[in-house]
C-alpha cells in the first residue's frame, strides 16, 4: 500500500478525532469548553489544512504519473 495514502487517512482520522473532542467538549460546555474550546477549534483547522495538503498532493503526483 501507498505510504502516501496511508498518512492521508491518518491525517483525516486525526481532523475527525479533534472534531469528535471539540464538538463533544462544545457539548459538555463546563471548564473544558472554556479553556480549550477555541484552541481544539484551531487545531481541527490547522489538522484540516495538512490533510488537503496530502490530498491535492497524492492527486498531483497521481495526475502526473508518479509513484
Amino acid at each position: 500500500m501507498d505510504p502516501l495514502f496511508i498518512l492521508i487517512v491518518l491525517a483525516v482520522l486525526a481532523v475527525v478525532v479533534v472534531l469528535m473532542v471539540g464538538i463533544g467538549g462544545f457539548a459538555k460546555g463546563g471548564a473544558f469548553n472554556l479553556k480549550y474550546g477555541n484552541k481544539m477549534m484551531r487545531l481541527r483547522i490547522a489538522a484540516q489544512f495538512v490533510a488537503v495538503l496530502l490530498i491535492l498532493g497524492y492527486v498531483y503526483m497521481r495526475g502526473n504519473g508518479g509513484r
